[in-house]
């Protein structure tokens, strides 16, 4: 570890408070923001995918939002370049990176040094995948990644189809399971992680008050615009929560009760499979319960663990 220039994690579930904390941190520590979150790195989807506001940005310095239109693949290859162009630009300014999120494989590639193998999408191929998952259902397509790579098959949800197609596209087009593919190389970085936490039933709340807000702020409206821009419903950018259960209420009159009452149970059982992420893949993460966090002894900690690792 000596010798390495720093690099601060901050994760934790979703609307447990990363953001406001993350800004807070950087400031104090000079630092800038470098997100980890895989629905904001879309245009034109600002207030569901709870964004940093244009105040809050004006702040602290964030990088890697808004670099691709909803109809656009950021692969989990680029999202590592673009991760590591931004962290090495920050420390070229003599400044901290601090990165910021929720999204399980971001962080973890980061952080485990993943080497992830550069294969280009197969529109044609990921299209019949895709097909073949919404005929015959999300467990028949991760049943066919289990014969053909039964290791990536463990490691990802049958209901992440995303990942399934991605994993059975790398398989199909190298002949080699992308987890022999996939290796691990050290981190050029120090890398500092602090986790963020509450009590279960207290988060949830915290989500669907996040979710109300949200409608208040214009949710509705920013669906619209996006389906009025022409970007199909069936995007994998609009699968984020809230697009997914909010559209057929915009589509074809479904009671938003119920339709919020779907984004609430879908934030749920996404909140839970962040906690089961983080449990398989805890490096040394310090974690802290917001219920009793104080902003400044928090700083103090992040600053002693980093003096700590020089």
């Amino acid at each position: 570890m000596a010798g390495k220039p720093p690099l601060i994690v901050l994760l934790g579930p979703t609307a447990v408070g990363k953001t406001a904390l993350g800004i807070e941190l950087a400031l104090a520590i000079g630092g800038e923001i470098i997100s980890a979150d895989s629905r904001q790195i879309y245009r034109f989807m600002d207030i569901g995918t709870a964004k940093p506001t244009p105040e809050q940005r004006e702040r602290v310095p964030h990088h890697l939002l808004d670099v691709v239109d909803p109809d656009e693949n950021l692969s989990l290859a680029q999202f590592q370049r673009l991760a590591h162009a931004a962290i090495q630009a920050v420390l070229g300014r003599n400044r901290i990176p601090v990165v910021v999120g929720g999204t399980g494989q971001y962080l973890t590639a980061l952080v485990e040094g993943w080497q992830i193998p550069e294969v280009p999408p197969n529109q044609r191929l990921r299209a019949e995948l895709e097909a073949f998952a919404a005929a015959q259902g999300t467990l028949a397509l991760h049943q066919r990644l289990a014969q053909a790579d039964p290791e990536a098959a463990r490691a990802i949800d049958h209901r992440n189809v995303r990942r399934v197609v991605r994993a059975l596209e790398v398989c199909l087009e190298t002949g080699q399971p992308i987890s022999r593919l996939q290796t691990k190389a050290p981190p050029p970085f120090r890398i500092v992680q602090h986790g963020l936490t509450l009590e279960r039933q207290a988060l949830y709340r915290r989500a669907d008050d996040r979710l109300a807000d949200m409608l208040r702020r214009g949710l509705l409206d920013e669906i619209r615009q996006l389906l009025a821009r022409g970007y199909s419903p069936r995007l994998p950018a609009m699968s984020g929560l809230g697009y997914r259960q909010i559209i057929p209420h915009i589509l074809h009159a479904k009671p938003l009760d119920d339709a919020l009452a779907d984004a609430r149970h879908a934030t749920h059982a996404f909140i839970r499979r962040q906690y089961t992420w983080f449990r398989g893949h805890d490096t040394g993460i310090l974690w802290h319960n917001m219920d009793d966090l104080v902003v400044s002894r928090f700083i103090e900690a992040v600053e002693r663990r980093l003096k700590e690792q020089v």
